[in-house]
């Protein structure tokens, strides 16, 4: 296939511009899923495990035939950058998918994401199989991309490891929040999202591309404010139960806490 280098520069132009855009929408509220999810009585719902998996699939799907009908010789540092992204979503799709006990996902916020991923995981692997260039020389310089590699699964493991504490807080059934603790929950409030983050950025990195760097500006731009309208929770509720010495996601200072967690 084509490099298709207009349409790369677009849609990864595009996705900075949501991103931005998001974050200047959301900046008083957030999009209505999880811990702050408002329903109007006809809003339609699917199961958290089901929206989790189909929305995130597309993103899994997407890289992977254009693989797998891409007539290009096979080159390492493609196919380990793309199985790299490949892995985020494996993990995602069939294992966090599976795990999950948040709340029901409202119909437009799954149907959303599922077209941003699958829109996502086309660019991530076009420009890597079509328009991405790696000389035989490719690993001679391969400081940045090590750099980068390490800091995405450096925050691929602080994210599974935080989902792991949330979801632990929770018995079979309940969806209520509670406050977390252990790993990095004892330094920042947003430990999940601060590693998603970093693996985005280790990504770009590792790439150092358009597209790659689009998609962490995107994650930034979405989690962040999550992740502080989070922490605001904590700081400002009235039920606070103890001390909660953590802060949003860089540790900084301490802000009183309240008995809920931050895991969606």
């Amino acid at each position: 296939m084509h490099c298709y280098e207009d349409l790369v520069n677009c849609l990864s132009s595009g996705i900075i511009l949501m991103g931005l855009g998001h974050l200047v929408h959301h900046r008083k509220t957030q999009t209505s899923y999880g811990r702050h999810m408002v329903l109007s009585p006809p809003a339609r719902t699917v199961p958290a495990r089901l929206a989790w998996f189909l929305q995130e699939i597309p993103a899994l799907l997407a890289p992977l035939l254009l693989m797998l009908t891409s007539h290009k010789p096979s080159i390492t540092g493609k196919h380990l950058l793309l199985g790299t992204f490949c892995t985020h979503y494996f993990q995602r799709t069939f294992v966090y998918s599976l795990l999950t006990r948040g709340r029901p996902f409202p119909l437009g916020v799954m149907v959303a994401a599922g077209f941003f991923c699958t829109l996502n995981g086309f660019l991530q692997g076009h420009y890597l199989l079509h328009c991405a260039h790696f000389d035989d020389e490719w690993s001679a310089d391969y400081r940045l991309f090590l750099l980068g590699l390490v800091l995405f699964y450096v925050g691929m493991a602080i994210n599974i490891h935080s989902d792991y504490i949330l979801r632990n807080l929770r018995k079979p059934g309940e969806v209520s929040y509670k406050i977390p603790t252990g790993g990095l929950f004892e330094y920042v409030s947003g430990a999940n999202y601060l590693g998603e983050i970093v693996e985005w950025f280790g990504f770009a990195v590792a790439t150092w591309s358009l597209p790659a760097l689009s998609f962490a500006v995107f994650s930034l731009s979405f989690i962040g404010p999550r992740a502080y309208y989070h922490h605001r929770c904590l700081r400002h509720s009235k039920k606070a139960e103890q001390s909660y010495h953590s802060t949003l996601i860089l540790p900084c200072q301490t802000y009183p806490t309240s008995p809920y967690s931050i895991s969606e």
